[in-house]
């Protein structure tokens, strides 16, 4: 404590410790530098979603018009479509990935075959997958006219084709399969990590005491990561009304006809943006999401905070 209060009075002593962390400094100047120009720089380009656009005025030129666009994003159908979506589908997303990411790594963890490290690469290599492959994927599987599903799996069964970019009814069950399949795995390492690092003689000792692998796992196992789950939870509340655009976008096709349940908020940004060459509401309906996504992850974490504060976040 004394040798940090002589470091803050003496001026001398706090070049040189400075001096000391340059090279951490230069090694995070790139991370700052992408900060600043992916997270910062755009922030003065909100002022769009109170303004009425025009090209040749520009953004600052452009007349205010204040809570207009949101006024005409909640009048629509479309904000309603969009957020629940976008909460539905990230809700889905949560709990199937902490449920099976969970017991995966806990199966992972009392492997002692030599094939454990391939079984591990296995579940985590569709995280590496870009989304234009994973979208080529699924539809190699439900291509009406080519599909294997269609024309592999039903012909043995005697089921009828489906033509499944034309139904919507099935894409809730199927973005969320393919969202896990492709998600697990990096969830199953961190919690894998983790289980790895407790203290075997627990396990040991209980085993002694004759406790049984399913009392292992929910007496102590469980228990014992239960901080990482709520962290992880957290993590993901924090994004939970930002989408997977790939997922929402590229996986279904774009097809037309699916937009009651594949758009999400970042979805119709994009059509906004791109398709309708509407930058006000685009950018209405961002800040929309941002707000709501901070309420949120503020809110969960004040709930974490009260049942259990050394869980929470901050």
């Amino acid at each position: 404590m004394k040798q940090t209060a002589n470091v803050r009075r003496d001026p001398k002593k706090k070049l040189k410790l400075a001096k000391r962390y340059i090279p951490v400094y230069i090694m995070a100047l790139p991370g700052f530098i992408y900060l600043f120009i992916n997270n910062y720089m755009p922030l003065p380009g909100l002022v769009l979603a109170f303004k009425k656009y025009s090209t040749k005025k520009g953004i600052w030129g452009s007349p205010w018009i204040g809570f207009k666009n949101f006024k005409y994003l909640f009048k629509t159908q479309d904000a309603w479509i969009i957020t629940r979506n976008t909460l539905g589908y990230n809700i889905l997303f949560i709990f199937f990935n902490v449920i099976i990411s969970v017991a995966i790594a806990i199966i992972l963890s009392e492997l002692t075959t030599r094939w454990k490290k391939l079984y591990q690469s296995t579940i985590l290599l569709p995280h590496f997958l870009s989304t234009v492959i994973i979208s080529y994927l699924v539809f190699a599987f439900l291509s009406a006219e080519n599909g294997f599903l269609n024309n592999g799996i039903f012909p043995l069964f005697g089921i009828e084709a489906v033509s499944w970019y034309n139904e919507p009814k099935y894409w809730p069950f199927i973005l969320v399969f393919v969202q896990t399949w492709r998600s697990v795995g990096y969830s199953c390492i961190v919690y894998l990590s983790t289980i790895l690092g407790f203290d075997r003689e627990i396990y040991e000792a209980s085993a002694i005491d004759g406790a049984s692998k399913w009392q292992q796992i929910t007496r102590i196992t469980l228990p014992l990561l239960r901080a990482t789950i709520i962290m992880m939870v957290l993590l993901a509340i924090g994004r939970i009304f930002y989408s997977d655009f790939g997922l929402f976008y590229q996986v279904p096709q774009r097809s037309g006809i699916l937009l009651s349940v594949t758009q999400t908020i970042d979805t119709y940004v994009y059509r906004g943006l791109l398709e309708r060459n509407d930058m006000p509401m685009a950018t209405a309906a961002g800040v929309y999401q941002s707000i709501i996504g901070f309420i949120l992850v503020m809110s969960a974490n004040l709930i974490v905070r009260k049942i259990d504060p050394d869980s929470a976040l901050f």
